[in-house]
């Protein structure tokens, strides 16, 4: 049996205060080896005396919950480190990204993920059958996210090739992937459109350093358009 895991991470709560709201699906082909990157990172931290915390990217960067007794050098080299990490995972991905002024409602808005979903997947259909099994590992937290992808995924696959679990990024690694590229692509949302905050650049630089350093390396495990 072959299995593709589909690891989900969001950016933006389900209402107006945050101005954009991002989606990230991370793909792993099961039968390619993750372990060893995992093992590497877990010793790469312990030799540079920092905390393995599941990485959760917005409070690494505003230094909130279980990074705020922590430098922010520390966070830096703990960004940088999973950057390093996450070059080796055999993983592919893909951000769907909204500015959430664009539509009138939240329905609206699930309407058009819905659309962009099922489109996505049927462009890369050739890929998925490749699998007898689709794994989505998914926490559940916003019903927005959790219809939309429900739908999408059961429109286009079979609804016996589908395996729902939960993803939480306490638990996979490969979550806590999918809230990175998240970030990281919503991060060069707000570069291009001169929204940066004072704490990304803190962390990232100008935008020519954060492109170089972050997202094209990022972009490398971009699915590509079939």
């Amino acid at each position: 049996m072959t299995t593709v895991s589909i690891f989900v991470d969001e950016s933006g709560e389900q209402g107006f205060q945050s101005k954009y709201y991002a989606i990230t699906l991370v793909f792993h082909d099961q039968s390619e080896a993750v372990l060893p990157a995992f093992t590497k990172y877990e010793r790469v931290l312990q030799d540079a005396g920092l905390p393995d915390i599941p990485l959760h990217a917005s409070p690494l960067l505003n230094g909130h919950d279980d990074y705020e007794l922590l430098t922010v050098g520390e966070r830096k080299r703990l960004l940088s480190h999973f950057l390093i990490m996450s070059q080796s995972l055999p993983i592919q991905y893909l951000t769907f990204l909204y500015r959430k002024n664009d539509f009138p409602s939240l329905p609206h808005l699930e309407m058009r993920l819905k659309r962009d979903l099922v489109n996505v997947l049927f462009e890369h259909i050739n890929y998925l059958h490749q699998f007898n099994t689709v794994k989505l590992y998914y926490d559940g937290g916003q019903g927005l996210i959790t219809n939309s992808l429900h739908t999408a995924i059961e429109y286009v696959l079979s609804k016996q090739a589908i395996v729902y679990r939960q993803g939480s990024p306490l638990e996979y690694r490969l979550a806590q992937a999918a809230d990175f590229f998240c970030t990281i692509e919503l991060t060069a949302r707000k570069y291009q459109l001169h929204e940066q905050t004072a704490t990304d650049e803190r962390f990232f630089g100008a935008y020519g350093s954060f492109k170089k350093n972050f997202l094209k390396k990022v972009r490398r495990h971009m699915l590509p358009s079939q």
